[in-house]
């Protein structure tokens, strides 16, 4: 039940995705009977999500109000941001979305691919452009500076006020691409009067400010000069600032380029196509025609750097890639620091690279990574410029939010003039005051993309029985009298139990023919001298005496499935196809 106690000449402002955590940064913004999103991400899965590719937030709110919904502003192209988009147009309608020239070329990609261009459209924003959506919002584009180029914090005009939002950012005074942040647009709008201001908090727990991208560049350089044979390298494939460096730096060594992994190729394409990265044609080649060259003349740019699974770096770890192997002489760089959650992965694959034989260059003492997002005084610079009356932190982890909250009250905004919020808090944001009015529906939604289909509640937990406590599968023929027409067969896979085979075959069989007993006449009917089958209750009867068995002599809990089936019927009438298969899953 969606609780919304909000007045209704308030601006609401709902996260679904991106508090509490790292990743799927979706946020409603409401007035009247109008709603805009700002950005619309995914994130990736746990360990304990078997078979899922991607982590959506619940969109129950946004489904129940797609009539409502005037359009999209996206901030930058990260998937934490735009990566969600495709599958939430596969559920409603957004007539438009405004964002950067490079996000709008990898979004136009993703919609073509999933079928749903038809469902929006798609318009590009430059520094300093205002879009006007519905009837009551204005949003300004302002450039920022982060980790992937053309990136923006955005300066929405509501009818209560202006509500900055800084999108990811940090202040980077010598930005690789030359696109500086927009500080005197900042100020503008802090002279102006900023109602709210809604600020990144990634790094609100380390001190100082975040390295400009640039810091890594001498480190790379010395790096790649030490090198004698080949040079693989793994970044994030979004990082366009970084690649554009490592490209500049290959041809600097006299390296011809081979880049592998789709999404590295994909964003590779998209910026050269937009002018992000500049290179000649020549420095980048196809992976075979580096086999003729020595290995001091290759460098090869890939995917991998979280230890994804099916990534490229992880493929030739694991001694998988067809192409490229890993091999004594090789230097590996990991320009990138794992991610929360990636850490074990990350150094497994490290691990699985030097047995074979290469230098692995990693880790924050190597100075080859920057992050994107800003410390603690870019937060208090962000804050100095717009001077804003109200403040909500977001994009982090609880711990994050509330360090955020903390700076923000070290530069003189009261503690009641902020609140700490969680996905699907409506807050309330009038023109003297800020609260929170209710709460929406906000878990999660899980996809198995390899699949096309969502993963609900009971396909995961299935799912977590069969890893954890295995799968017992069981087989049983039961005749119109009532009896079973041979021994059950019972089939263990993945399961540990100190109960011999036969003995728990005998307890199976032992069970179902209590059931029969004693349950027969429950579910056959004689009605004008025929007898008519309930045989799914039958099933049902007997699958949950079956569980409890399980559990009480295996001490566990695997997934249980039950085939039950009868042979040809002599004459009877039945409720159920007289051959009946089935098998119906039993979870705790």
């Amino acid at each position: 039940m969606i609780q919304n106690t909000a007045a209704p000449d308030a601006l609401k402002i709902i996260p679904l995705g991106g508090l509490h955590e790292i990743g799927k940064n979706t946020c409603v913004f409401e007035y009247g009977d109008e709603i805009i999103l700002l950005d619309a991400g995914l994130a990736f899965p746990t360990d304990g999500m078997h078979g899922v590719n991607i982590v959506l937030p619940d969109m129950t709110y946004l489904r129940e109000n797609r009539h409502k919904i005037k359009g999209m502003i996206v901030t930058h192209g990260h998937e934490d941001h735009i990566g969600g988009i495709p599958f939430h147009l596969k559920q409603f309608d957004i007539p438009v979305i405004y964002g950067p020239r490079l996000a709008m070329a990898l979004l136009e990609g993703k919609l073509e691919e999933a079928g749903v261009s038809d469902r929006t459209e798609i318009r590009t924003v430059r520094p300093r452009d205002i879009v006007r959506i519905g009837s009551y919002f204005f949003v300004e584009f302002i450039r920022n500076t982060h980790s992937i180029a053309d990136s923006f914090t955005v300066a929405i005009h509501t009818p209560v006020g202006i509500v900055v939002h800084t999108g990811d950012f940090k202040f980077d005074h010598t930005p690789v691409d030359g696109e500086f942040f927009d500080f005197q647009k900042l100020a503008e709008y802090g002279e102006k009067g900023v109602h709210c201001l809604i600020s990144d908090s990634t790094n609100s727990e380390v001190p100082g400010f975040t390295p400009s991208e640039r810091a890594v560049f001498p480190n790379l350089d010395r790096i790649f000069s030490q090198a004698q044979g080949r040079l693989l390298v793994t970044t994030f494939a979004s990082s366009v600032h970084r690649i554009n460096m490592i490209l500049e730096l290959a041809k600097k060594h006299n390296r011809v380029v081979s880049v592998i992994g789709r999404s590295m190729l994909n964003v590779i394409a998209h910026a050269r196509n937009l002018g992000y990265i500049k290179c000649e044609d020549d420095l980048l080649q196809p992976l075979h025609m580096t086999h003729k060259l020595p290995d001091s003349s290759v460098l090869i740019l890939t995917t991998g750097s979280q230890g994804e699974p099916m990534s490229a770096m992880t493929r030739i770890a694991n001694g998988e890639h067809r192409q490229v192997k890993a091999r004594q002489g090789d230097t590996i760089v990991f320009s990138a620091n794992p991610i929360p959650g990636n850490t074990i992965a990350v150094v497994n694959t490290i691990d699985k690279l030097m047995m074979q034989g290469a230098k692995v260059v990693y880790g924050k003492d190597q100075g080859i990574h920057v992050s994107g997002h800003g410390c603690q005084e870019d937060q208090k610079l962000m804050i100095g410029l717009t001077r804003p009356r109200f403040f909500l932190p977001v994009h982090g982890e609880h711990r994050m939010l509330v360090k955020h909250s903390q700076t923000a009250q070290s530069t003189g905004i009261p503690a009641e003039n902020m609140v700490i919020i969680d996905n699907g808090d409506v807050i309330e944001l009038g023109k003297d005051s800020i609260r929170k009015a209710g709460k929406v529906p906000a878990g999660i939604e899980l996809v198995d993309t390899s699949r096309s289909g969502m993963v609900n509640d009971k396909v995961l937990k299935e799912r977590q029985q069969l890893a954890g406590d295995g799968i017992v599968t069981i087989a049983a023929t039961v005749d119109e009298a009532g009896h079973l027409f041979s021994k059950p067969e019972v089939h263990l896979r993945g399961v540990v139990s100190a109960v011999e085979r036969p003995a728990l075959q005998t307890k199976v069989e032992e069970t179902i023919q209590a059931v029969l007993r004693d349950r027969w006449k429950d579910f056959a009917r004689e009605l004008e001298g025929q007898i008519e089958m309930d045989w799914a209750g039958l099933q049902v009867q007997i699958e949950r005496e079956l569980h409890r068995l399980l559990k009480r002599e295996l001490q566990s809990n695997p997934l249980l499935v039950f085939l039950m089936q009868n042979p040809e019927p002599v004459a009877v009438k039945s409720t159920t196809p007289t051959r009946q298969r089935s098998a119906v899953k039993v979870a705790s």
